[in-house]
């Protein structure tokens, strides 16, 4: 088998056999392929695209092209969730306490932050002395005492995306369904859930901008996840404005501890619910309306924030901040950012937000970057809120002072107001299983 006929046969729009997929994967993870085969191979996929089959070869070989985690040492139904990416998304530390007080074992691994978007483990880290880092074996003792851990991606899982990753960075491949469904789908599978529930966002923060485009990458991973023995379902949910209030590392902690007291903004609040029903309905735990009812009632009871306390407890954590989130890091810089005008604000360019959170020290520019975890913004007027001149809409915190000026010019330039209110918003907009999309 020779790496050029598969390419030739993928450039002329052929359909590759699981062999010749096989092949690629093991050669480019190996090194025996070079790079510039393999680019040319991406190319290829990214003007000719995969069918459902062809993706779900390609994940799978991803998936075991490196260490697989094999989570039967935990009793119980082992569930995952992700979400692509947005600005203020921090639904792992509200959906994850409330599936484990229902009984779903959560044995999650999570990322970090880059570029515009905030990552868990960075969120997880601003509690003082929290761990993301577990040996294996502590990983599955806790899962199975406390019912959910939260922590770094560990051991050589899934290296052909690294490699693949770094190589559709720097050749303008990158925003391709196939090649991103495979991406994360691949660790998905290498982490050893029985059901995976994803968070597909959609709007100006997110990755895909479009609802169509959205959609057509929750159809494509949810096949992935199918055809891979793996129970997978995806909501389409909202990042045209951040999800709740804050958006920072520590202020995205105490927001999701209020959100558990059940005192968190509407949009935050009801969103999760949403995802963790929807988790709880793939673990099998009863019909839609049921699930619901059991997560409305986790969060209501206190038992998922219990669960929260427990799990930053046994991972080394000061749970008192569960309590007293005054006890999170606090930046020593504190900035109102006062409207100019009367009216609505009618929109808002998320990424733009992130950046400017970014310019604050909350996120990185590179994989490198350093992350002031008590920097970020609180947004006290949020897209469709009537505003006054002099009126303070956002509050911008950083421990660097000559930040603020960048960040708050970042910030207005990604606010737009007008004189009558915009139209609502949806939260969720559709879901997509097995059986199809259904429009919300």
């Amino acid at each position: 088998m020779r790496m050029y006929d598969i390419i030739a046969k993928k450039r002329d729009g052929g359909t590759l056999t699981g062999e010749e997929i096989a092949f690629f994967v093991k050669g480019f993870t190996d090194g025996s392929i070079p790079d510039y085969q393999a680019s040319a191979l991406l190319m290829a996929i990214y003007l000719r695209g995969m069918d459902a089959e062809e993706t779900a070869r390609l994940t799978a070989c991803m998936a075991h092209s490196g260490d697989t985690v094999d989570l039967s040492a935990i009793g119980g139904v082992k569930a995952d969730k992700h979400s692509t990416g947005g600005v203020g998304d921090k639904t792992t530390l509200i959906v994850a306490p409330i599936a484990a007080a229902c009984g779903v074992r959560m044995a999650k691994m999570s990322g970090r932050g880059l570029g515009h978007t905030g990552g868990t483990l960075d969120k997880l880290e601003s509690i003082p002395g929290c761990s993301v880092s577990l040996t294996r074996e502590a990983f599955f003792r806790q899962v199975n005492e406390i019912g959910l851990a939260v922590v770094g991606q560990t051991g050589n899982l899934a290296p052909a995306d690294k490699k693949m990753y770094a190589l559709r960075d720097v050749t303008a491949t990158v925003s391709c369904v196939p090649l991103i469904a495979s991406s994360i789908m691949s660790k998905k599978l290498a982490s050893g859930a029985d059901c995976i529930l994803l968070d597909v966002k959609t709007g100006s923060g997110a990755f895909m901008k479009t609802l169509d485009d959205s959609i057509a990458l929750a159809r494509a991973m949810v096949d992935i996840g199918e055809h891979n023995g793996r129970r997978t379902a995806a909501l389409i949910t909202d990042m045209d404005t951040p999800l709740g209030h804050n958006i920072g590392n520590s202020l995205e902690v105490a927001e999701a501890v209020e959100t558990l007291r059940g005192a968190g903004p509407a949009d935050l609040t009801q969103v999760c619910l949403a995802l963790a029903a929807n988790l709880l309905w793939l673990a099998e735990k009863g019909g839609p309306d049921a699930c619901r009812a059991m997560a409305e009632d986790a969060l209501q009871s206190g038992a998922a924030l219990e669960k929260l306390r427990r799990m930053v407890a046994a991972q080394g954590g000061d749970s008192a901040v569960i309590d007293d989130p005054s006890r999170l890091p606090a930046a020593a810089h504190a900035r109102n950012v006062r409207c100019e005008r009367d009216g609505w604000l009618r929109a808002t360019d998320t990424e733009g937000i992130g950046v400017a959170a970014v310019l604050l020290g909350a996120g990185r520019e590179t994989k490198e970057s350093a992350v002031d975890l008590s920097a970020g913004i609180r947004l006290e007027k949020k897209a469709g809120d009537a505003v006054k001149q002099g009126d303070v809409f956002a509050t911008l915190y950083a421990n660097d002072a000559a930040r603020l000026d960048a960040a708050e010019e970042k910030l207005r330039a990604a606010l737009s107001f007008s004189d009558a209110p915009p139209a609502p918003r949806k939260l969720v907009f559709a879901r997509v299983d097995k059986n199809g999309v259904t429009r919300l």
